[in-house]
């Protein structure tokens, strides 16, 4: 066995003559147990967060949204149609139309977008789960699906009837205007349902059919701003974009769903970012408490030290019992906190321990990168604080 590692072990396992080092030491050994096991749970809560924040982008955004490069919209040709459908890992797509416009109810305005959607649509995103109140628009119908913010703003409720719901959008061409109705097209919509996910996003669409939404604008049949994928879980994002490019004589842009919600990733990695530097930062207070009971067992052990030197121990033996004796306690401290950890995180996925309401349990997800995380930062932050304790070992000190 190597000797500096069975010296180690044994002042690891053995208590010392004094009383305060055993207290100390126990004393950092615990703070490596709970640092590891808070940081860990809070890497789960943080992910459950996360994942939680991002299922309300998910039921709108879908795993690749085509745009053109050259406008506002463009044509899809029945070639194109035949060989996008040619492509496996592509599940469903959707052709969709999207415009900011006017809403008139009853005296009230608000401008917010339109999104006409076809038949498929559902296919491609769980918008529809999310209705609060009401039904989904049925396929070539004046029905519309309104946010829950749009629907306070205007007053109105699915199924109202009583007063027309009017969208006004701006025609396109040049010359002079004389009055309102050559400048806006103009349509009366039936409110059918009211859906609510966030803020933000109860306050930003209005679905119609594509149909309705093709007429307001003057678009042609297969005149589209967008077309939204549904791919294969299995599916390479970036090979299924290469082929649509080419399909379009790469005149359009693809993006996936982190990248439609980019500003909602970057916050939310930041936020994780700050949460485990905040965190190290405590870890590396406990491990001071660590290099500070090693360097108290290097003058307890100072007599035993100096007899194996004048024995022919070289002091870099010397100073590598002590960096083994440091990440013996790092890594044992290290697991205990991370199955301390997976349990508590286990019970809460299970049992529901904790509540944010009386119907909603704190998300949390457990996964192998959190764990690998939390052993990696330990690990590290207990092996450098180890081998800056044990470098205390000198010939001077020795001598």
């Amino acid at each position: 066995m190597n000797f500096p590692f069975y010296i180690a072990k044994r002042y690891t396992v053995s208590f010392s003559k004094s009383s305060a080092i055993n207290i100390i030491t126990g004393i950092a050994s615990l703070g490596i147990i709970v640092g590891a096991c808070a940081l860990f749970v809070v890497l789960s809560v943080f992910s459950g967060l996360k994942d939680f924040s991002l299922s309300f982008s998910n039921d709108f955004d879908p795993d690749l949204k085509m745009t053109s490069i050259l406008g506002k919209s463009f044509f899809i040709s029945p070639e194109q149609e035949k060989e996008i459908r040619k492509i496996s890992e592509i599940k469903a797509f959707s052709g969709i139309i999207e415009e900011r416009v006017l809403f008139l109810y009853e005296g009230k305005e608000a401008v917010t977008y339109l999104k006409g959607i076809d038949s498929n649509y559902v296919n491609v995103n769980g918008a529809e789960k999310s209705l609060y109140t009401g039904q989904w628009l049925e396929p070539n119908s004046p029905q519309v699906v309104l946010g829950y913010g749009i629907s306070t703003k205007l007053s109105l409720g699915a199924l109202s009837f009583n007063n027309p719901l009017e969208v006004y959008v701006p025609k396109a061409g040049k010359g002079e205007i004389t009055n309102a109705e050559q400048a806006f097209n103009k349509s009366v919509v039936l409110p059918v349902g009211v859906y609510a996910v966030s803020e933000e996003l109860d306050d930003k669409y209005v679905f119609s059919d594509l149909k309705l939404a093709q007429e307001l604008l003057q678009y042609k049949s297969n005149q589209v701003s967008g077309i939204e994928f549904k791919l294969n879980p299995e599916a390479d994002q970036s090979a299924v974009a290469d082929k649509l490019k080419a399909i379009f004589n790469n005149k359009v842009t693809l993006k996936t769903r982190a990248e439609l919600n980019d500003s909602l990733y970057k916050m939310l990695n930041t936020e994780q970012t700050a949460i485990y530097l905040i965190f190290t930062l405590v870890i590396i207070l406990t491990l001071f408490t660590l290099a500070g009971a090693i360097i108290m067992l290097i003058i307890d052990k100072k007599n035993n030290l100096s007899t194996l030197y004048n024995l022919g121990v070289e002091i870099k033996e010397l100073r590598r019992i002590f960096l083994f004796q440091g990440s013996i306690l790092t890594i044992v401290g290290g697991f205990i906190g991370m199955i301390l950890g997976t349990v508590i995180v286990l019970l809460q996925q299970h049992y529901s321990l904790v509540m944010i309401t009386p119907s909603m349990p704190y998300p949390v997800i457990f996964n192998i990168e959190n764990i690998l995380i939390v052993l990696a930062t330990i690990f590290t932050l207990g092996i450098i604080s180890s081998l800056i304790a044990s470098s205390r070992v000198s010939k001077k000190l020795l001598e």
